[in-house]
């Protein structure tokens, strides 16, 4: 896809951000044609996943920072001190919004906020994703993903009944937080092009974890009813909805509607399944769901989950149940593009996952992370700093 048709082309957000979730959230816009500028440190190495393994791309790059950081830009800055802070609000008179992920405390610090930056861009979006936000006693606490997970309650919804808590196996709360932050951050973009002024925007990985508790948190506030583990990671109230052993393996069946029971049924050909009165509607399914599950598992031993599948592909939801490898070693993925090469300057096979939105059926394009600093000087220049400041500032520790 042409870069010139992408729709945030025209868009500059100048980001503040470290680890997953921000990094995550902006390269969805650089990914849409914004132009992200990540403001970096290079006295402290810059993002710290640049510095972090166990793989890595050559000073200063790693591929955990290549995960989050396609489609950016990078330039350095040192905001301690004068010049540095001049240069930044120069920036930020030539941009829509300023993201940071940094913790609550620390926007008013570093003059991050719109109060701070308003006097040199009226437009200007300021938006903050924290690990708690930044108006409550919590606001300078630091917060991870596992922490959110910890305290929401996920631990207790995941894994089987009975063992200790266990988390989600991917930081999915810095991910949804990263994907809100940039809805918020363009729909605030949006309102300020048309009233003519920005804004602050608040996302904090607390409330999204909390917001994600969905419908069983809602079963809870209201019938005070505490969805627990359940076996087969099974669905809380639809039957079956789980895990289900075949010859060789596991596939996970969704019958989420009576439709797709009667499709189980009737694909399997299975009496002890059609004939059965304890599985003739979905209340009774689940009242009696542990008598089911050894049912369902003696029919699918019968055979192997590739067979199943075949049987069951466009009647009925079901998947295999792969490791890392076999997931990303499958055929569909590689065939669709969502697995692509992004040749990086240290690692030309460099491999790396599409964007998963497509427009016009077209994937997004991509190209690797930026160097620490490597647009420093083309984004100065754009502001008016002559070619020959490039020294001293760089003497005075400025980029």
């Amino acid at each position: 896809m042409n870069d010139l048709l992408l729709p945030l082309r025209g868009l500059r957000i100048l980001t503040f951000e470290n680890f997953g979730a921000g990094p995550f959230g902006s390269m969805y816009l650089a990914d849409l044609g914004a132009e992200v500028v990540k403001v970096e440190n290079r006295d402290q190495g810059g993002d710290a996943t640049r510095g972090m393994g166990p793989f890595f791309l050559g000073e200063h790059d790693s591929h955990f920072f290549q995960t989050f950081n396609l489609n950016k830009r990078s330039i350095t800055l040192n905001l301690k001190t004068t010049e540095g802070l001049d240069l930044f609000r120069r920036l930020a008179a030539t941009s829509d919004a300023v993201l940071n992920n940094l913790r609550g405390d620390q926007p008013d610090k570093l003059g991050l906020t719109y109060a701070a930056l308003a006097p040199c861009n009226p437009r200007i979006v300021c938006a903050h994703l924290s690990a708690y936000g930044r108006d409550n006693e919590r606001r300078a606490w630091p917060g991870y993903d596992y922490l959110m997970q910890a305290e929401a309650g996920y631990l207790h919804l995941t894994g089987e009944p009975g063992t200790p808590p266990s988390r989600m196996g991917l930081s999915i709360v810095d991910f949804m937080t990263g994907i809100t932050t940039a809805l918020a951050l363009v729909s605030a973009i949006w309102g300020a092009q048309r009233a003519g002024h920005g804004r602050d925007v608040d996302v904090s990985l607390f409330d999204v974890a909390l917001h994600q508790l969905s419908y069983p948190g809602t079963w809870f506030l209201n019938e005070r009813h505490p969805t627990e583990r359940m076996p087969r990671s099974s669905h809380p109230s639809a039957v079956p909805v789980q895990l289900t052993r075949t010859r060789d393996g596991w596939i996970f069946l969704m019958c989420m509607t009576q439709k797709f029971w009667q499709e189980l049924v009737r694909i399997t050909a299975a009496p002890e399944l059609a004939a059965d009165p304890r599985f003739a509607s979905p209340e009774l399914r689940r009242r009696h769901r542990d008598e089911l599950t050894p049912v369902l598992d003696a029919v699918f031993q019968r055979d192997t989950t590739a067979q199943w599948l075949e049987r069951l592909q466009g009647s009925l939801p079901a998947a295999p149940v792969h490791d890392m490898p076999q997931a990303l070693d499958s055929d569909f993925p590689n065939r669709t593009g969502m697995i692509r090469n992004v040749p990086h300057p240290v690692r030309p096979d460099f491999r790396s996952f599409a964007n998963p939105i497509k427009l016009d059926g077209a994937r997004l394009p991509s190209r690797p992370g930026p160097a620490l600093g490597g647009d420093t000087e083309a984004l100065l220049r754009e502001i008016g700093v002559d070619q020959s400041q490039f020294a001293g500032l760089r003497a005075r520790n400025v980029i």
